[in-house]
């Protein structure tokens, strides 16, 4: 497998955590309580509220179009690019325990100049219902990480995935495991989508690059809900929850970092 390189610095946009609608009305009571909890989680961890600790790299993201176009341009039209990738552990439980893993993708200009896309992949199953439940592993490659929830893919719905091509017997799901697997070569996976009730269906190849030397806590601020793609992202079933939840978590770790 030819290794690539990628290059180039991965754009971020910050929002502040909101309580109010678009409209100005406030927000149901669940939905302030999961922005609060977030924040506070992160703000004790110094670190998001899930997902606290993982590796980095960056990486490149191959589309390849195959059947029918999509309706979104971006996975319509074939291209290469440069991704910020985040390995790591859903609940932040000790190396030897099974944990649910995180795979976050950050692609660069996916709607163009500094219009980001964000991916937020879990370990799941890949059948029909399995595709949608978190599943934790002791080994990092034995299945694939989906977005658990549907997502509006033009006009249809339907849930991505990536599956991971195995290239060796056991993959560690622990932090210095991870980082290991990484370390020793490029690990590819096959970005797919499924309607529901059906196959899984090609869209691209993603290899990784080498682990970056930065601390486990670190990362970028992934967001699926701020940076997405007119015609690719999460529907709106609990939507409300979810974008709360992840605006409380940048918030807790904005809240304790050194003022200038």
């Amino acid at each position: 497998m030819t290794s690539h390189t990628p290059t180039g610095r991965i754009p971020t946009r910050q929002t502040s955590t909101r309580h109010t609608s678009g409209a100005g009305t406030k927000l149901p009571v669940g939905v302030r309580l999961a922005a609060r909890a977030a924040r506070g989680i992160a703000r004790r961890r110094h670190a998001p509220a899930l997902h606290p600790f993982g590796v980095s790299c960056n990486g490149v993201l191959e589309i390849q179009p195959a059947g029918p176009p999509w309706g979104e341009p971006w996975l319509d039209d074939p291209g290469v690019h440069q991704v910020r990738l985040r390995w790591s552990r859903a609940a932040g439980l000790p190396g030897r325990l099974p944990d649910a893993l995180g795979l976050a993708l950050r692609v660069a200009d996916a709607g163009g100049p500094d219009r980001p896309l964000d991916l937020l992949l879990t370990s799941s199953g890949s059948g029909p219902r399995t595709r949608h439940l978190p599943r934790p592993r002791l080994d990092a490659l034995a299945g694939p990480y989906s977005t658990l929830l549907p997502y509006r893919i033009g006009d249809r719905e339907g849930t991505l995935a990536a599956h991971p091509v195995v290239t060796s017997p056991f993959a560690p799901s622990d932090l210095a495991g991870l980082h290991r697997t990484l370390q020793a070569g490029p690990v590819t996976f096959h970005l797919c989508a499924a309607q529901p009730g059906q196959a899984w269906r090609a869209l691209g190849t993603l290899t990784t690059g080498p682990p970056h030397d930065l601390p486990a806590e670190d990362t970028v601020s992934y967001d699926p809900y701020l940076n997405r793609l007119p015609h690719l992202h999460p529907t709106g079933r609990l939507g409300k929850l979810r974008e709360a939840a992840y605006a409380g978590s940048r918030a807790g770790r904005r809240a304790d970092r050194p003022k200038p």
